[in-house]
């Protein structure tokens, strides 16, 4: 079994994969543009000093990877870290160690020590975020209303657009990777 330290070694960095997206690009480097990474001294020294290692499972075509990687790019430049990104598609054998309620959702963040220990996992999204997609969700028509794929198209449309433009989702993610790490770290 591949140790989550390998994957780390084997994979492409965060700017490179945000530079080979297919998918959601522009969308994802107008979050990374826009969002400004709070005063927050004492964080960052943290980070730099305990400079931990971050492993990204993603996929483009991901809203949510889309939104939270382009924040997590801010966090890791300003505290100096390391981060790589693999495919979760190509990677199941790792991404079924890190299943949220069974599924195989991402983005995953998996925070490891500078020796490849796992100290703390994070995602795919922030509680606000949660929330806010339920919210929509529970909107839908039953799956076999002959309307529902349309509703679901909007719905996704609507989700994307919140990931994009609201900034209290960006918020929500920085505080929720913020205190995990902070804690793993400490």
């Amino acid at each position: 079994m591949t140790m989550e330290q390998e994957y780390f070694e084997n994979a492409v960095t965060l700017e490179t994969y945000m530079a080979q997206m297919e998918s959601n690009q522009d969308k994802s480097y107008s979050v990374y543009e826009k969002f400004e990474m709070p005063q927050d001294e004492e964080f960052i020294t943290l980070l730099k000093e305990k400079n931990p290692r971050i492993l990204v499972i993603t996929e483009d075509w991901c809203g949510d990877a889309m939104m939270n990687n382009a924040i997590l790019r801010k966090i890791a430049e300003a505290g100096n870290l390391e981060v790589r990104c693999v495919y979760r598609d190509e990677n199941l054998e790792l991404m079924d160690r890190y299943l949220t309620n069974g599924g195989r959702s991402i983005p995953k963040y998996i925070f490891l020590s500078e020796e490849g220990e796992v100290l703390a996992d994070w995602g795919p999204r922030s509680a606000a975020v949660q929330e806010f997609v339920d919210g929509l969700k529970a909107k839908l028509p039953a799956k076999e209303d002959p309307q529902y794929d349309l509703h679901f198209k909007t719905v996704i449309g609507e989700i994307t657009d919140g990931f994009v433009y609201k900034t209290e989702f960006w918020d929500s993610v920085y505080q929720e990777l913020k205190d995990v790490l902070t804690r793993s770290l400490k």
